[in-house]
């Protein structure tokens, strides 16, 4: 999350070109939207399971970073692919990874939604909202973006393989009872990509090459890979320390404006 920011940064200086990154997570970790309440962690329940927790500083609510493809796009405010309200560049955004996810077989969709659904779990899996990507009706990407000095970052985690409802083994509810409902609720309306193909495994390799394929394609751009700038891994490294180590306080931006679908 720290890199995120760091990037998003930079990019928002004109110090680095629009970026977008993909990457995975070690040891697994859950992150909390912007403004969820800590409360929703059963943090002794997460430290046995290995799990860390850290705060988003993008809205929404919490998502298990475990076998997944993650992914980060920074872009200036006045990129044209940030252009008009939150949710047209949302929707904008959003044809690349629809495009890459038929690059790997995947049959999906993302329309806009009669209405938003209830949100009554802690967990981001739980519900759709507005231009969802899903597969079969059910959620294959979680995604939230945020506004804020000049920059538009939008980030969310692409489910690869195993047991989508496995979040819910780290989040507070009053009873056994009430954590198996959870993740009924978390299987019947999310999938898994390995789910999604009918079974068939995709490696994380394979999915960060079609999602680039997908931005390619999509917006006719060179994709040119590059490592973190000295400053942004230094800005990064600040952040770490200084904000995203403390997850009872709220992300270290001020956001200007969301759109979550996490």
């Amino acid at each position: 999350m720290a890199v995120d920011e760091a990037i998003l940064t930079a990019v928002s200086a004109r110090d680095q070109p629009p970026t977008l990154r993909l990457y995975a997570w070690s040891p697994p970790c859950l992150s909390l939207g912007y403004a969820q309440k800590s409360t929703d962690v059963d943090f002794e329940r997460a430290a046995a399971l290995g799990w860390e927790v850290v705060r988003r500083p993008t809205g929404g609510r919490a998502i298990l970073h475990a076998d997944e493809l993650t992914y980060s796009v920074a872009l200036p405010a006045d990129d044209p692919l940030a252009g008009g309200g939150i949710l047209d560049s949302y929707r904008r955004l959003s044809r690349a990874l629809i495009t890459g996810l038929e690059h790997l077989g995947a049959q999906v969709t993302a329309e806009r939604r009669a209405a938003r659904t209830r949100e009554t779990g802690a967990a981001c899996f739980e519900a759709l909202s507005h231009y969802e990507i899903t597969s079969g009706g059910r959620k294959l990407i979680g995604s939230a973006q945020t506004r804020r000095r000049g920059g538009v970052l939008q980030h969310g985690s692409l489910p690869l393989a195993g047991d989508i409802a496995r979040i819910c083994d780290a989040l507070a509810y009053p009873n056994a009872t009430a954590r198996e409902a959870a993740k009924a609720g978390v299987r019947a309306r999310a999938a898994t990509l390995e789910q999604a193909l009918g079974g068939r495994a995709v490696s994380w390799e394979s999915a960060a090459e079609a999602m680039v394929a997908g931005f390619v394609e999509s917006f006719e751009i060179d994709f040119i890979p590059a490592p973190l700038s000295a400053a942004e891994v230094e800005h990064a490294e600040r952040l770490a320390s200084e904000v995203y180590r403390h997850v009872e306080r709220k992300g270290a931006a001020q956001m200007e404006g969301s759109h979550t679908n996490g």
